[in-house]
């Protein structure tokens, strides 16, 4: 097992990369005591037949901790459009380099997101598709491994490796399904996701629509709105965890008691003790009254009162959807939501699922189920779309 530590034995390594037709990537972080996720190790594997000795092995452990090792040369065979770049479920690993370098892996295969096209469920983890396709199981002794300490034994080093080993004989399975099936495109609509700026980028005004609420006063929710923009900046700028600021009950409780004086902060029944004063109680203050004296005040989402027949037509929606899934392979989830159900029987027509390659699964269907050109029924327990009319 072979641990990177030097820019030069990288480069060479990424320069080897660009000759083969895939890269295996993987990538160990902490985050639990910062905002931004810590980078604590990098694990790469290249098809066996296609890597020279020189290279130094055909799958490798990046040290990003060691002292001056540039991840330049890594950056660059992401930029390569000639190696494809194959991640399971890579949105953690895809938001650590779009923050630290600006860039996304490209091209770039996922094959979490994969495998749900291919059929194996919703949100398949690697461990199960390890057992289905490579046939191996993993060694889960090293899950709750802290990556940052140094040195990694070497049953550390070796379960870092198989998350990225084992991923290449699920690669080339999954390609092959996608080829087979004809369903590229489907993935490549998924993974333009992925490869969004927006999908990573967390603005402080919009903080406030993640805290769960029950209340839906304009003024309520104005001052929540400030408290969260002031939390999410001030944790953004510090790199700790918003937590470490206040949490979401303590945000809700101020938002509902509205503090004016440190005096009042002191007596929060859910505020951290470090959060009554300082430069925390300071900026609480302040965006408790900023939601006070703000004249544009947020409205809730009001609740669809629902239309006659919508809980019927949301029903049929979902048998179809759950026979449309099965005849396809695909996990229900990933084709319409519970949520998008129930927008189409009220009459929204700009969703995912009325889109793209799901348009073709079920969408289109579904849109004639709504507009009464087909129906559904079952014989022998199966369910058919029958034309009206």
């Amino acid at each position: 097992m072979i641990t990177i530590t030097r820019t030069e034995d990288l480069a060479r390594f990424c320069e080897a990369a660009k000759s083969a037709p895939y890269v295996t990537v993987d990538t160990e972080f902490l985050r639990e005591r910062t905002y931004w996720s810590k980078l604590c190790l990098i694990q790469l594997a290249l098809p066996p037949a296609s890597t020279p000795k020189t290279a130094g092995g055909e799958a490798v452990l990046v040290d990003p901790l060691a002292e001056g090792l540039s991840l330049e040369p890594l950056y660059d065979l992401f930029r390569h459009q000639g190696t494809v770049k194959v991640f399971h479920a890579a949105r953690q690993d895809l938001e650590i380099f779009f923050h630290d370098a600006g860039l996304f892996p490209q091209p770039l295969f996922d094959t979490q997101v994969a495998a749900m096209v291919c059929g194996f469920g919703e949100q398949v983890g690697y461990e199960t598709l390890v057992r289905k396709i490579a046939k191996a199981n993993l060694d889960k002794s090293s899950r709750f491994t802290d990556w940052s300490r140094r040195p990694l034994s070497d049953a550390q080093a070796a379960y870092a490796l198989a998350d990225v080993t084992h991923l290449r004989v699920i690669y080339e399975f999954l390609s092959a399904e996608l080829r087979k099936n004809n369903r590229e495109s489907w993935l490549a609509e998924e993974i333009a996701v992925l490869e969004d700026p927006e999908t990573y980028i967390t603005r402080p005004e919009e903080a406030w629509l993640k805290v769960r609420t029950r209340t839906n006063s304009p003024r309520f929710l104005a001052i929540l709105r400030e408290l969260a923009r002031f939390r999410e900046a001030y944790a953004q700028e510090r790199d700790i965890p918003r937590s470490r600021v206040f949490k979401d009950d303590a945000m809700i409780e101020l938002a509902s008691t509205k503090p004016l004086t440190e005096a009042d902060l002191g007596r929060s029944r859910l505020l951290l003790r470090e959060a009554r004063k300082g430069e925390i109680a300071n900026g609480i203050l302040a965006a408790v009254k900023a939601g006070i004296e703000a004249r544009e005040l947020p409205q809730a989402k009001p609740e669809e009162p629902g239309k006659p027949g919508n809980a019927a037509l949301s029903d049929l929606l979902r048998v179809l959807l759950k026979a449309k899934a099965d005849a396809s392979g695909v996990a229900p989830k990933l084709i319409a939501s519970s949520a998008e159900l129930d927008a189409i029987a009220q009459g929204d027509r700009d969703l995912p699922a009325l889109k793209g390659w799901r348009a073709e699964v079920f969408g289109n269907d579904a849109l004639r189920l709504a507009g009464g050109e087909i129906a559904l029924s079952a014989k022998g327990g199966a369910v058919r779309v029958v034309p009206v009319g």
